[in-house]
């Protein structure tokens, strides 16, 4: 039965994906539960159905009083069949309707809400271009990734378990109150005129107070995971203390936003029990006076000392899950300062899919300063024809990484294209272009996953066979066979940790180089792709490299001269221009910047200018 429950909802449902999602909490809950409409309305009449039926037995507690002050010879003839009636219902319907309430929260809503909100959180997070996570935390957003979901679930979860069971609850009351003795709603609306008021003053401070908290405790995140993922470096250079003190401001600025927090609830639990004692006062007192009087039975007495002493009961609880589908809303609200941001690098409506039928590759007037208006590129124009093999050279900031960048379109230009077949890489979809292209950084990174796992990257589809011709391609098949990670599995089935941590810069370079071999695609990019090979193994596989260049159209960037030497041309780039373009001989002879950088270089580094800057550096 519970799998009815939890298979109302498919959390992973085709829905439409918006660049720029609803940024207001509200609006973005409210998109999110577009999916969840006829069961939040069945949920909460469930809610509401369970109030009225507690309403209903404090009512018929007081009817009951009033019944046994009859003869006790006569009662259950008088009123057996209604009494069993009555106790039927409770042992068989009231189960049912607790039943059907906690079975729509619990395994329809809760769950799936959650899901929906993160699944649909990841995937609009993962479309955002690098350049945007190059701006933030990778632990900062999957902090918020992971805490603005279940802050989300529990917010709906107060709304139908608390919020809509205590109105009607309130509601009830007061009927039943009004139905005895209308005076008896007088303490009861005065009681709840305060109480909306203490509600009002709570609310208005525990949600900019929550959001300041999840915004330190996120703050927490990110330099604790910028320490734990840069801990060779804190160990390299002895900085234990100095990476504790900086997590300690962090650290310290959670907690006293978490004191600001708890002081309203403080507050409120103190001014909670004022009120509550002003409303057992007021009603049972009030009731009492009426019975003394004459207008009112004892059964009415009990029923208003049970109801009220339900609510002081119910006020604390009430008030709790108020301002904590306050304080949820205020962590979905930071969350969203990540999660909501619009996507800032999109395909075009009418993008189409790369058409790669040679791979020439066209820069026309091409300027890119990251909005800053210096730096990066500068009118530059270059044609790489189908089949060319060029080196990049160049001093830091020379442009050469930001060239690569917008070539693989992880930025869009500011002025200029860059047409790939004729086809402007801007009019074409991000996936079918970078389908395309291979490449191999200087620091290569790896998933934490199994060697199997990382290879295939470079192509899903691929055999075994396939995978392990590129591992030995890359000359990796020698070391594979001898890992193994700490829970037992060897080979290319062992994990190689965070970032590929558990291998060397070498081995992790082999694997990337095997991955980008069994891509096998139509354009190379070559970022120091042998730096961290030792002599012997980059010359066992500067051939292999050399091979998979037949027929490419490669982009060589190297601080290692000798490395791009043999290039079909190599193009100098210097303050965002291209000064020099030729063969290597052509360079040389022309005596310029690359002349000068081939001069300066010392065991196949580029040498140093004076005033110590590396030259070729990036």
């Amino acid at each position: 039965m519970l799998r009815f429950f939890e298979n109302l909802i498919d959390p992973y449902a085709p829905y439409e994906e918006p660049d720029q999602p609803p940024r207001r909490v509200r609006d973005y809950l409210w998109w999110l539960s577009q999916p969840f409409k006829r069961v939040f309305a069945f949920a909460g009449l469930a809610a509401i159905s369970v109030a009225v039926v507690e309403i209903w037995l404090i009512y018929y507690m007081g009817r009951l009083v009033d019944l046994l002050q009859g003869d006790p010879q006569t009662f259950w003839v008088d009123h057996g069949f209604e009494v069993g009636l009555v106790a039927l219902f409770i042992l068989t319907l009231r189960p049912l309707f607790q039943a059907l309430d906690v079975a729509l929260l619990n395994n329809a809503i809760l769950p799936n809400f959650g899901t929906i909100f993160r699944w649909r959180a990841h995937k609009h997070v993962l479309r955002q271009s690098v350049g945007w996570f190059e701006n933030d935390f990778a632990g900062r957003i999957a902090g918020r990734i992971m805490q603005a979901p279940p802050a989300a679930g529990e917010a709906v979860f107060q709304v139908f378990d608390a919020l809509a069971f205590s109105f009607a609850y309130v509601v009830g009351a007061a009927v039943l109150l009004g139905d005895s003795d209308l005076r008896l709603m007088l303490p009861l609306l005065a009681w709840l005129g305060l109480y909306l008021l203490l509600v009002r003053w709570v609310m208005k401070r525990i949600a900019p107070a929550s959001k300041a908290a999840a915004d330190s405790r996120s703050k927490i995140t990110g330099r604790v995971v910028d320490s734990y993922s840069n801990i060779q470096s804190v160990k390299l250079f002895a900085h234990h203390d100095r990476e504790l003190d900086y997590a300690y401001e962090a650290i310290e600025d959670a907690r006293r936003t978490f004191q600001t927090e708890m002081r309203l609830y403080t507050v409120m639990d103190l001014a909670l029990v004022i009120l509550n004692g002003l409303l057992i006062v007021g009603v049972v007192g009030w009731a009492l006076y009426l019975w003394t009087v004459g207008s009112a039975t004892l059964g009415i007495v009990a029923a208003a000392t049970a109801l009220t002493l339900r609510l002081n009961a119910m006020t604390g609880w009430i008030m709790w899950a108020v301002s904590s589908f306050f304080q949820q809303l205020g962590v979905v609200d930071e969350g969203l300062e990540t999660i909501a941001q619009p996507i800032d690098l999109v395909d075009r409506p009418d993008a189409q899919p790369l058409q790669l039928r040679e791979g020439l590759i066209q820069v026309k007037d091409l300027s890119h300063h990251y909005g800053k208006g210096q730096g990066g590129l500068d009118h530059i124009s270059l044609t790489i024809q189908s089949g060319e093999k060029v080196g990049l050279v160049g001093r830091s900031g020379a442009g050469k990484s930001t060239l690569i960048k917008l070539l693989l379109r992880f930025y869009d230009v500011e002025q200029g294209q860059i047409l790939i077949d004729g086809q402007d890489i801007g009019a074409v979809t991000q996936d079918s272009l970078r389908g395309q292209i291979g490449m191999v950084t200087q620091d290569s990174s790896l998933m934490h996953r199994s060697v199997r796992d990382n290879i295939l990257y470079g192509k899903p589809s691929a055999s075994e066979a396939e995978m392990a011709q590129a591992a030995a391609q890359a000359a990796a098949d020698v070391f594979i066979p001898t890992l193994e990670d700490p829970e037992g599995r060897t080979g290319y089935d062992a994990h190689v940790g965070e970032r590929g941590v558990k291998l060397s810069g070498g081995q992790r370079q082999r694997i990337a180089l095997a991955r980008v071999f069994l891509k096998n695609a139509p354009i190379l990019v070559l970022d120091e792709a042998t730096s961290a090979l030792d002599s012997e193994v980059e010359a066992a596989i500067q051939e292999t490299l050399y091979q998979m260049m037949e027929g490419k159209t490669v982009i060589a960037i190297a601080h290692r001269l000798s490395t791009i030497a043999q290039m079909d041309r190599i193009i100098v780039l210097d303050q965002g221009q291209i000064v020099e373009d030729g063969t290597h001989e052509a360079l040389l002879a022309q005596g310029g910047i690359y002349a000068s950088l081939w001069t300066r270089q010392s065991g196949g580094f580029l040498g140093r200018t004076p005033d110590g800057e590396q030259e070729g550096e990036r």
